[in-house]
């Protein structure tokens, strides 16, 4: 698929995208869909060569931009469910990315973050659950997070968390 196609995968139906042709028959409109596309480009500083670029001719960070301009949108959401965002990414990818789910979760949204990348989750999470052996070993705030007890509720060690044991080996 283009960039374009790609982006519109969730608005495909509505306008700008598609115009109204008589008789409730709609139709997808080629080049306002390109002048639409180059702006979410130029907003989400998408690098591609323009809006019929194939998506697979784009870097792993310029990817990450394109699906978070399309998931996100220009509109208001409820619910971003983000796993392992920035794997993978440069530095200032993941930075890019980042800024774009703490500004998610300022607007009020929720945000469930799915990471084994340990900066990544004391950046980004207000709240922290460590899953081992298929239950949840630990949940702490970020405010009292300690990277030695998140380590070792990863590696299935015991720890005691208000006087109550979470996980044990």
């Amino acid at each position: 698929m283009s960039v374009a196609e790609n982006l519109a995968m969730r608005t495909y139906d509505e306008a700008p995208i598609v115009g109204k042709r008589g008789a409730g028959r709609w139709w997808l409109n080629p080049e306002t869909l390109a002048d639409w596309a180059r702006g979410v480009i130029v907003r989400n500083a998408i690098r591609a060569s323009g809006p019929d670029a194939p998506v697979k001719t784009l870097s792993g960070g310029n990817v990450q931009r394109l699906l978070l301009a399309r998931e996100l949108g220009e509109r208001d959401i409820g619910l971003l469910i983000a796993a392992n965002p920035c794997f993978g990414l440069d530095f200032a990818a993941a930075a890019r990315i980042r800024e774009k789910i703490i500004a998610v979760r300022n607007s009020g949204a929720a945000v469930l973050l799915i990471s084994e990348d340990l900066d990544e989750i004391l950046e980004l999470a207000d709240t922290i659950a460590v899953m081992s052996a298929g239950r949840i070993a630990l949940r702490t705030t970020r405010a009292d997070a300690s990277r030695a007890v998140i380590g070792l509720a990863m590696a299935g060690g015991t720890q005691v968390n208000n006087n109550k044991e979470m996980f044990s080996v």
